[in-house]
Formats: structure tokens, C-alpha cells, sequence
């Protein structure tokens, strides 16, 4: 059975937000980065990118340098955490309130059967997700190489070096980025606790 691992992105300084800090958001009772740990249970290694929180669970921790360089380069920085006996690699943002164990499992079924370098999630209007997805670990590390230095750069830039394939699952795919986003997932939290 290949062995895979998971790298959760938990940096970023949530501007859209005002700053808040969004792994620490709470919806539907858990925070969103609880929420992306509990996701990748099946993993055998789970790296955090970002600062020390608690977690439900162990993890290990990491930052990118230099701090501030962006998802990219926190993937980097996770990726070197990993045990080299790895192949599979979940990336999760930590800022996904609706993603599951389940849809992490779809990702690596449709990797294993598929041939491709990466699967990434879709959402509601089709576009995808590379911070919801699983990669081979060789093509994601050959796909940073011939990137460069990763301070900086979109995380889409390594999709071009990588064949890519999709899986929608709308629901999971879906982020908090702005106040409206946080609104309707708290109200919806709110609602659910109501109806309990």
C-alpha cells in the first residue's frame, strides 16, 4: 500500500479578513484547521505550515522561509518535513470548513486510478482547487524545481509542469476568504446547533 502524508497550509495573514486568524476559526463546533487534521486522519504524517496552534491531534510543525513567502513556499517547507518513504501527498488549505475524510479519500482513489501527476478538487463553478488536491510526490517535487525558488509565486504556477486531473465535490472545494464567507458558514453553524 503506498504510503501518504498530508501538508496543511496554516500561514497566511487572512487580509481579506482584517487579519484574523483563520485555522483558528470555529464552525460547526471544531476549528477550521481541526477540521483539515481530522480530513487527513488516514495520512501517516501530517505537517502543519505555520505557527504552533492546539490541535486535536499531533502533528508536525514547520514554517517557510523566509516567512511570508506564500503557500508555495509553505508547501516546500512541509514537503521537506515529510519521511522520504511518502509518495502521496494531500495539500489542504486550513481554511476549508467542509472538507472531510471522505473527500480526501476520493482525491487519492481517483490519483491511484488515474494518470496523472495530481488531483484537485473542483468547486461550485468549476475551478480548481490546488490547495484542496493529492499529488505524486516525485511530479510535485520535480514540479517545484523547474519553478525555482517558491517565495512569491501562486500556487498555480507549478500546475503547468504537472498532469491534472479533477474531482468535483463542490462542497469540500469551498474556503473562507472574506466576511461574507465567515457570515454564511457561521450562520449555517448557528442553524445547525438550532436545529439539534
Amino acid at each position: 500500500m503506498t504510503d501518504s502524508g498530508a501538508v496543511i497550509l496554516a500561514g497566511g495573514a487572512g487580509r481579506r479578513l482584517g487579519g484574523v486568524d483563520k485555522p483558528s476559526l470555529v464552525v460547526h463546533g471544531r476549528t477550521l484547521l481541526d477540521t483539515a487534521l481530522d480530513a487527513c486522519s488516514g495520512c501517516s504524517d501530517i505537517v502543519v505550515v505555520g505557527a504552533r496552534r492546539t490541535t486535536g491531534r499531533e502533528v508536525r510543525w514547520t514554517v517557510e522561509e523566509p516567512s511570508g513567502g506564500g503557500p508555495l513556499a509553505g508547501l516546500a517547507a512541509g514537503l521537506r518535513e515529510l519521511p522520504r518513504s511518502v509518495e502521496v501527498v494531500t495539500v489542504l488549505a486550513a481554511d476549508l470548513p467542509s472538507v472531510t475524510h471522505k473527500a480526501v479519500e476520493a482525491l487519492q482513489r481517483a490519483l491511484a486510478e488515474a494518470e496523472a501527476d495530481a488531483v484537485l478538487l473542483t468547486d461550485v463553478n468549476g475551478r480548481q482547487q490546488p490547495l484542496t488536491a493529492v499529488y505524486d510526490r516525485l511530479a510535485l517535487e520535480a514540479a517545484l524545481q523547474a519553478v525555482g525558488d517558491p517565495s512569491g509565486h501562486a500556487f498555480r504556477t507549478l500546475l503547468p509542469h504537472m498532469r491534472v486531473a479533477t474531482l468535483a465535490h463542490p462542497s469540500a472545494a469551498e474556503d473562507i476568504d472574506t466576511p461574507a464567507d465567515l457570515a454564511r458558514w457561521s450562520i449555517d453553524s448557528r442553524e445547525r446547533k438550532d436545529d439539534e
